[in-house]
């Protein structure tokens, strides 16, 4: 039995255009509802280079200079978006069932590329989905209560600090 409930996604992109900027960078990981990790992935995209050196400028990119040089650097090693979406596709035949569910923080914007440059795993997702950012802004408005995330700007790491945080909020609920 196909046990993975939750698909948690991150993505880096060129910028947050979903027009103009591309994906970069693809990590998933599938849990339960236990938010233990069933099995993870990772992608690199290959992206044109006029697309990066266009789009990737600005104060964010100089803020995370590392990142940035990761993500370039790792391009010339990146395949296809569609094939990264058909290695999602089985990623979820060998993890889910009918249902999946995406998750994230923020995971709304993440959900925009993922409708435009890999349509058929949009078609797969259900229309809810689980946005850790949500929870954020009510335990640290209403509540006074902050968990602090490392922002690295790397998709799967991102991701672990998302997971981490929901605990984090549900620890707080159980207590």
């Amino acid at each position: 039995m196909k046990r993975a409930k939750l698909l948690w996604i991150d993505l880096e992109m060129t910028g947050l255009d979903p027009e103009k900027d591309r994906i970069l960078e693809v990590a998933a990981i599938a849990t339960g509802w236990d938010l233990e990790s069933i099995k993870t992935y990772e992608g690199i995209v290959k992206v044109d280079k006029n697309i990066i050196e266009e789009r990737m400028v600005g104060e964010f990119w100089e803020k995370n200079a590392n990142s940035y040089k990761t993500l370039v650097a790792q391009n010339a090693n990146g395949k296809p978006i569609q094939d990264i979406e058909t290695d999602l596709l089985h990623f979820l035949d060998d993890n889910f069932g009918d249902i999946v569910y995406l998750a994230g923080n923020s995971i709304h914007q993440d959900r925009k590329f993922i409708d435009r440059e890999m349509p058929e795993l949009a078609k797969r997702l259900h229309y809810r989905m689980l946005d850790v950012s949500a929870w954020k802004i009510y335990f640290e408005n209403a509540l006074d209560k902050k968990f602090i995330k490392p922002e690295n700007h790397r998709a799967l790491s991102d991701i672990e600090g998302s997971i981490n945080e929901l605990k984090y909020y549900l620890g707080m609920i159980k207590k």
